[in-house]
């Protein structure tokens, strides 16, 4: 039986120019060269155990481990007939579900990048240039569109002469449109395995693209062997993901690195099941996952800050809910933005309650370049603050930078660079061949790296006030979050060059009238209040808020407001609403001002 939390042993080392570097004691273990060989091995491990399910008519379709690889190897050998191969991916459009499984896995045993897009630049977005970049980026012979209806007008604005379009569905369009399930009933040849034992760790397995976080999406060149070895990493920062085989139910988007290398990596290395829930943390959709965890008691839980807010209190008064959710879990994992430390305390707290060995309240720290996993908590911790060590094999560079120190990765789990942008991949790495992720952080305990990094917000989110003093953006934003509730949703500092901080804001949902945008005629008042509370707290001049613009319209993706996972892009709010900014620091303060 492997022992059930990892060592937490980590080197250090300081360097006279101030630079510090973690590599943990543990050595990285030998992994596979290829992902095709983590579906053989739990194909032959649990071939009757279901893999992948996701729900149709309200019932679970379920798909195991032995008829997952039938299809996929179907799939590649359809896409090796065709000719295709490294220099040929495969453009995905669609949702999380089976199919777009399949397209995945069958491009990884033929040696065919795959490049999963975003939904929303299909269906949110007003326009489709961003599809339209990508696609001329990648040029594609095959496009994937689950619900080719649903894409219609994004398929559309594509020149798809002479690209094949695969289907869930039948499709009209003016080239080739072939179902999926036609496909599947291909017969495989010994080509597949061929081609599959041809491929190594420097191959291709997909072109993931930025989340827009930091500008235009760019495409992160991720290799088998990136995501071989960040599983290995994986299995031994979390050893008992193999006392019994995981039960995993999640939405997180597979075009991410979190959703789609990290937990769909993670189900099939140690031959879990996946429940494909079809909710997320949003108005509308929040009651499916809710319904879908009414049904599955996962083993490993995660989800990001926004979806743990929404499902905490439903926890505390859904007995049913509690008790399924908690049945079985050994670890509940967070990551992509911060939780709140309040919010961490009640949902432990919950977890200790309701079981009689609490999970794990872990989370890890990364980015698409680096597979995701660079540094975990993977032993119990009593704060939501440190995102841990570094995984084994990882090495962590801390560069003192404008007041605070730069995290840099290096490690076999980190990308070779973006695709056809030599430019922006010589820009990425230092002369020592350290991955400068954007982010800095900070040890927990100069004297014990053990306890781990704190995570410090972005380098380029910060800004200096006109006294020079540097503001730390994401600390004051979490801090005026965590103090304000649910009056606010969410907020941007404001505040470069000038005297003082100022806040652009949006209003908490149950505090707007549901039909059109109208206060509640207290809600003013009562943000004043929390907001002298938090100013009282934090009476600094680079912590201090002294105004307030309200924010009617929500965050706009076509101008790279808001991530499609939702998370608010500070620094493209400040470009688009500059006039808002301006109102802020005008004398006298106009009406549409909150003055603190």
């Amino acid at each position: 039986m492997p022992n059930k939390y990892a060592s937490s042993e980590v080197g250090l080392e300081t360097r006279r120019d101030g630079v510090v570097f973690l590599r943990p004691d543990r050595s990285l273990a030998p992994y596979p060269r290829r992902l095709g060989d983590l579906l053989y091995f739990s194909a032959a491990r649990a071939p009757q155990r279901t893999f992948l399910a996701e729900k149709e008519d309200g019932r679970w379709r379920e798909l195991s481990y032995e008829e997952t690889l039938r299809r996929t190897e179907a799939l590649a050998q359809f896409f090796i007939d065709r000719g295709l191969g490294q220099s040929t991916p495969l453009m995905l459009l669609s949702g999380n579900s089976i199919d777009h499984a399949l397209m995945t896995l069958g491009g990884h045993l033929a040696g065919v990048p795959v490049a999963p897009v975003s939904p929303a630049y299909s269906l949110m977005a007003n326009d489709h240039v961003t599809l339209q970049a990508l696609f001329s980026l990648l040029k594609p012979p095959i496009v994937f569109a689950d619900c080719p209806q649903n894409f219609g007008s994004a398929l559309r604005s594509l020149d798809l002469d002479g690209v094949t379009l695969i289907s869930s569905q039948p499709a009209e369009t003016g080239g080739e449109a072939i179902r999926i399930e036609e496909i599947c009933q291909t017969n495989p040849t010994d080509a597949v395995r061929e081609r599959n034992a041809s491929l190594g760790p420097d191959s291709v397995a997909k072109y993931l693209f930025t989340s827009g976080s930091t500008g235009t999406p760019k495409g992160v060149i991720t290799t088998h062997g990136m995501l071989c070895a960040n599983q290995q990493m994986i299995s031994q920062v979390w050893p008992f993901l193999w006392e019994s085989a995981p039960v995993f139910i999640d939405w997180l988007p597979w075009h991410h690195c979190f959703g789609g290398s990290h937990n769909f990596n993670m189900a099939l290395n140690h031959a879990g099941t996946l429940y494909i829930d079809g909710g997320k943390p949003v108005p509308g959709l929040f009651s499916k996952t809710l319904a879908n965890l009414n049904e599955i008691s996962p083993t490993i839980y995660f989800n990001v800050p926004a979806g743990y807010s929404l499902l905490f209190p439903q926890l505390q008064k859904d007995v049913r809910l509690r008790k399924t959710f908690f049945r079985q879990l050994k670890m509940i994992m967070f990551a992509g933005a911060a939780l709140p430390e309040d919010l961490w305390k009640q949902l432990k707290q919950l977890a200790e309650d309701c079981c009689p060995e609490p999970p794990l309240m872990a989370t890890g720290w990364g980015s698409t370049e680096t597979s995701p996993l660079a540094t975990a908590v993977h032993c119990p911790v009593d704060n939501a603050r440190s995102i841990g060590i570094p995984a084994p094999g990882v090495e962590i560079k801390l560069v003192p930078s404008g007041g605070k120190q730069e995290l840099r990765v290096r490690g076999p789990n980190v990308t070779a660079g973006y695709l056809k942008r030599p430019d922006l991949t010589r820009q990425a790495f230092d002369d020592e061949g350290f991955f400068k992720i954007g982010d800095a952080g900070f040890l927990a305990d100069p004297n014990d790296p053990c306890k781990g990094i704190v995570f410090n917000g972005r380098i380029a989110e910060d800004f200096k006030l006109t006294t020079g003093t540097w503001v730390n953006v994401n600390r004051v934003r979490l801090g005026i979050l965590s103090f304000t509730g649910q009056l606010l949703s969410d907020a941007v500092v404001t505040g470069a060059d000038q005297e003082y901080l100022g806040l652009l804001a949006w209003p908490g949902k149950d505090w707007c009238s549901k039909d059109q945008w109208r206060l509640d005629p207290d809600f003013t008042e009562r943000l004043c209040l929390k907001l002298r509370q938090y100013n009282e707290a934090h009476p600094g001049s680079s912590t201090r808020i002294r105004r307030v613009v309200l924010l009617a319209d929500p965050p706009n993706i076509d101008q790279g407001e808001i991530t499609d996972k939702g998370y608010v892009n500070q620094r493209a709010v400040l470009e688009c609403r500059c006039g808002e900014v301006e109102l802020l620091y005008e004398h006298p303060p106009g009406g549409q001002v909150v003055v603190v």
